[in-house]
């Protein structure tokens, strides 16, 4: 029979250890689907701040660009799709309307 003070420290590592788990939850990676740029021009930024928007242009993408997003699991916030693009293996943020040829490639 366990005593209320080996009670209290089975609880206090119950807790602890779902807390240090909600803490490191993540989705799975996703393979981004191949798609390409279909805006004659996007700027490629960094970041995406929510009070702010996007951070950090990294570069300008023009039409025929090969990139991937994967629609659903992949992060869009107020339009701004996480895109990554295969020319120098990177991430960043891009129009969500300027993605479009999901697997043409």
């Amino acid at each position: 029979m366990k005593t209320i003070g080996q009670a209290a420290v089975a609880c206090a590592l119950v807790a602890g250890s779902l807390v240090a788990t909600s803490a490191t939850a993540h989705a799975d990676p996703t393979t981004p689907d191949h798609a390409v740029i279909v805006c004659d021009s996007a700027s490629f930024y960094d970041n995406y701040d929510s009070a702010h928007g996007p951070t950090g242009l990294k570069r300008t993408l023009l039409r025929g660009n090969k990139v991937g997003h994967t629609r659903g699991a992949h992060p869009v916030y107020n339009g701004w799709a996480a895109t990554f693009d295969f020319g120098p293996n990177d991430w960043g943020y891009v129009r969500q309307e300027c993605l479009g040829g999901f697997g043409s490639w």
